[in-house]
C-alpha cells in the first residue's frame, strides 16, 4: 500500500454512536455526564472526511469493534485493512485490490492467481443461493420451479422456489447416508422440513422419494437442468425463496466439505457486484442500508429511490475468497443533495439526520471528490491463507461465543463508586 503511495493515518477510537449497521459497543463518559463514546464498527465516516480533506489515498490497519452475536468467523473485536481512495470508478478500486491479494498470495503462499472473476449479486443468489460462494467446485443450482409444480405433489405446487443440485458420484450414497442428510437439514440451524432425492443410475434410469408423482421423463428433465449425469444423486429441497437458498446453500457446503471438494490449498477468490442498495427489515418496518447509508446508488437508478426502492442497485462490491466475504467496499455518496436523499429513504428525520451525520453533511458543502474503498478482514485473510475459517486461532486471546474473556473474566461488573461517576444506575432485580 506505502508502494503505491497510500498514507497510513490512525483514526479515533472513541467516537459517536450511528444507529446504522450493527450495534455498537457504547463507552460512559465520566466528564459529559449521562453521554457516551462509542467504539468504532469502521473508520467509515473518518476516512470520507479524509478525502474531503485533500488526503487522495489513505489506508489503516484498525482494530475495530461490533456488539453482535458470534460464529466462528466473528469476533466482538478484530483487525480491518481500511482502504480509501478519491476521484476513482468502482474498476480502479477492484483492480487495485486484485493487486494487494495477487501479492499475498505470491508471496505468502508462493502461488499465482490471475483470473478474478465477477458475478452480480442476482447471478449469485440465483446460482448458489448465497453473495459469498465457493467457486472451488460446481455443484451449481438448478431451478425446477417450471419441472416440478405441474403434478399433485403439494410440498412442490405450494413452495415459492423448488431447487436442486447434483452430488458428483452421489448415487453411492446408502439410504443411511441419504437420511443423515435429510435430518441434518432438518435441524433448527437449517431449518428444511424435508429432503428429496433422486438417483441417476448407471442404466440410464432413475430411482427417487416421489416415484409416486412424477415418471422418468419428468425425472430426466431435473437432472437435465441440475447437470447432473449417471452415477450422481440430485437432492431437491423447496419453500419460500430466501429460506430455501440459504438451506440448499449450507447443503452444498456441507457436501463439498465431506466429498473434499473444498482443498485448502486452492485459492478462488471472486468480486460479487451489484448488490441491492437498500433491504427490508420486518422487525423495524422500514428499509435498511444493504452496507451503509454512504453507499452510492447506481447513478441511473435513482429515479427508482422514490417507487421501487428494493430495485435500486449500490455501486457496491464484495471480495470473496473460498466461499468467505474477506472484503467489502463501495463508491460513496459524494453529493450532498443525493445524501440527503438517502437518509430521508432510510427513514431519518432532516432534524436526525442533521445530528447523527451533520459533520460529514458539512464537509461535503466544501466539496467532496468522488470515492470509494473497501476493508478487509485481516484475521479471516490470514486463517484462510493458513487453510481454516475460525479467525479463533489467529487472535491473541480471543473471547469464546458469549463474547467473554474467560482468562481476565471479561466483561465484569463495576462497583457502586465508579457506577457513581459515570452516572449510571443498574436496575435492581427483584
Amino acid at each position: 500500500m506505502t508502494a503505491l503511495d497510500f498514507i497510513d493515518v490512525e483514526t479515533p477510537y472513541l467516537i459517536k454512536s450511528t444507529p446504522e449497521g450493527a450495534r455498537d459497543f457504547v463507552v460512559p463518559s465520566r466528564m459529559n455526564q449521562g453521554e457516551f463514546y462509542a467504539l468504532p464498527q469502521s473508520p467509515q465516516t473518518f476516512k470520507q472526511l479524509l478525502m474531503v480533506g485533500g488526503i487522495d489515498k489513505y489506508f489503516q490497519i484498525v482494530k475495530c469493534f461490533r456488539d453482535e452475536d458470534l460464529r466462528a468467523d466473528r469476533q466482538p473485536e478484530f483487525t480491518q485493512i481500511d482502504c480509501e481512495m478519491s476521484f476513482v470508478s468502482q474498476e480502479d478500486i477492484l483492480k487495485t485490490f486484485e493487486g494487494l491479494i495477487k501479492h499475498l498470495l505470491s508471496s505468502i503462499k508462493n502461488i499465482n492467481v490471475d483470473d478474478f472473476p465477477r458475478m452480480t449479486y442476482n447471478e449469485a443468489m440465483s446460482k448458489y443461493g448465497c453473495d459469498k460462494p465457493d467457486i472451488r467446485f460446481g455443484m451449481e443450482l438448478g431451478n425446477l420451479n417450471e419441472v416440478s409444480k405441474h403434478k399433485e405433489f403439494n410440498v412442490f405446487n405450494s413452495s415459492e422456489l423448488v431447487l436442486g443440485i447434483a452430488v458428483p458420484n452421489g448415487n453411492n450414497f446408502t439410504r443411511k447416508q441419504i437420511d443423515n442428510y435429510t435430518n441434518w437439514v432438518k435441524r433448527p440451524q437449517i431449518g428444511a422440513k424435508g429432503l428429496i432425492y433422486v438417483r441417476c443410475n448407471d442404466d440410464g434410469s432413475f430411482k427417487s422419494s416421489v416415484d409416486k408423482f412424477y415418471d422418468q421423463e419428468d425425472l430426466g428433465k431435473w437432472a437435465n437442468i441440475t447437470g447432473a449425469v449417471k452415477g450422481d444423486l440430485i437432492f431437491i429441497l423447496s419453500g419460500e425463496v430466501s429460506q430455501v437458498r440459504a438451506q440448499i446453500s449450507a447443503l452444498r457446503l456441507e457436501l463439498a466439505e465431506n466429498l473434499d471438494l473444498r482443498k485448502s490449498d486452492e485459492f478462488a477468490p471472486l468480486w460479487i457486484t451489484d448488490f441491492p442498495l437498500l433491504e427490508w427489515d420486518d422487525e423495524s418496518q422500514k428499509y435498511h442500508a444493504m452496507h451503509h447509508p454512504f453507499t452510492s446508488p447506481k447513478l441511473d437508478q435513482l429515479n427508482l429511490l422514490e417507487k421501487s426502492p428494493e430495485k435500486v442497485k449500490a455501486n457496491a462490491y464484495d471480495l470473496v475468497l473460498n466461499g468467505n466475504e474477506i472484503g467489502g467496499g463501495s463508491i460513496r455518496i459524494h453529493d450532498k443533495k443525493i445524501q440527503e436523499l438517502m437518509f430521508k429513504h432510510l427513514g431519518f428525520s432532516e432534524t436526525e439526520a442533521k445530528e447523527q451525520f451533520g459533520f460529514l453533511m458539512n464537509a461535503f458543502e466544501y466539496g467532496a471528490p468522488p470515492h470509494g474503498g473497501i476493508a478487509l478482514g485481516l484475521d479471516r485473510l490470514v486463517a484462510i491463507l493458513h487453510g481454516e475459517e475460525s479467525i479463533k486461532d489467529y487472535i491473541a486471546f480471543p473471547k469464546n461465543n458469549s463474547g467473554k474473556d474467560v482468562m481476565i473474566d471479561a466483561p465484569s461488573k463495576l462497583d457502586d463508586i465508579q457506577l457513581d461517576e459515570l452516572s449510571l444506575k443498574l436496575k435492581s432485580s427483584k
